[in-house]
């Protein structure tokens, strides 16, 4: 029987291009596995804000303020005003604010407790943690030195899977809530989810190795007091 004017061979790749696609496959998904299991890890742990479940305590993640270094910039202002609404709400009583007190950009963690006022959250609801010098650190002292247990973390999309995951890692019971982003374009938010892309990989080490916080503390009953008062 003579093979149909219809069938056509199936083209094969060159063997010298075979290989190196191949290899190219495999360290694609070797580096993309941290960004698995952040994202796989978060699943069912986060949350619109009209649909955030309670808890006692918000965990807000610090990020860069505005230039004049008294004002939070437009994600770090998106982040509290969704905390506030969660507390307004009554979805969380209390707000660990988490950031780098010495920040390039200036105190984080002073700005944070500053812009919270103004938004009408009871200062004495609180509490600022100015050594949350990356993610990890803030899961990691969040736990350790103000005894959080449960709590919400509040930050951008882009971010909270990987937020989530290292929180839960830590031994926080923690599900994530999509913080707003006034001013973030397409262009923006592209470039901040490949950034976190990379980053999941720090992350996955930084828990692979069980790193300590780079700032150590005293337990502080800072939060503990903040939710008997509140």
């Amino acid at each position: 029987m003579g093979v149909s004017d219809d069938v056509r061979p199936v083209k094969r790749w060159p063997r010298r291009l075979r290989r190196p696609a191949i290899l190219g496959a495999v360290v694609l998904l070797l580096v993309s596995l941290p960004w698995l299991w952040t994202t796989i890890s978060a699943r069912g742990h986060v949350y619109d804000a009209a649909d955030a479940p309670t808890a006692d305590v918000v965990i807000v993640l610090g990020t860069a303020v505005a230039a004049d270094r008294q004002r939070p910039g437009e994600r770090l202002a998106g982040r509290l005003e969704t905390a506030a609404a969660l507390v307004s709400s009554g979805r969380a009583k209390v707000v660990l604010v988490s950031g780098d007190g010495g920040g390039a950009s200036g105190d984080e963690t002073a700005v944070m407790t500053s812009y919270l006022a103004e938004l009408g959250v009871d200062p004495n609801r609180v509490v600022a943690d100015p050594f949350g010098l990356d993610t990890y650190d803030s899961c990691a002292r969040a736990r350790e030195v103000y005894g959080i247990e449960r709590a919400l973390i509040v930050t951008q999309s882009y971010h909270l899977s990987r937020a989530v995951t290292l929180c839960r890692h830590l031994g926080l019971d923690a599900d994530g809530v999509t913080a707003g982003c006034p001013g973030c374009g397409r262009a923006l938010l592209a470039e901040k989810s490949a950034r976190d892309y990379f980053a999941s990989g720090k992350a996955a080490w930084d828990a692979v190795r069980d790193r300590s916080p780079a700032v150590r503390s005293p337990a502080d009953p800072a939060v503990r007091d903040a939710l008997r008062r509140s």
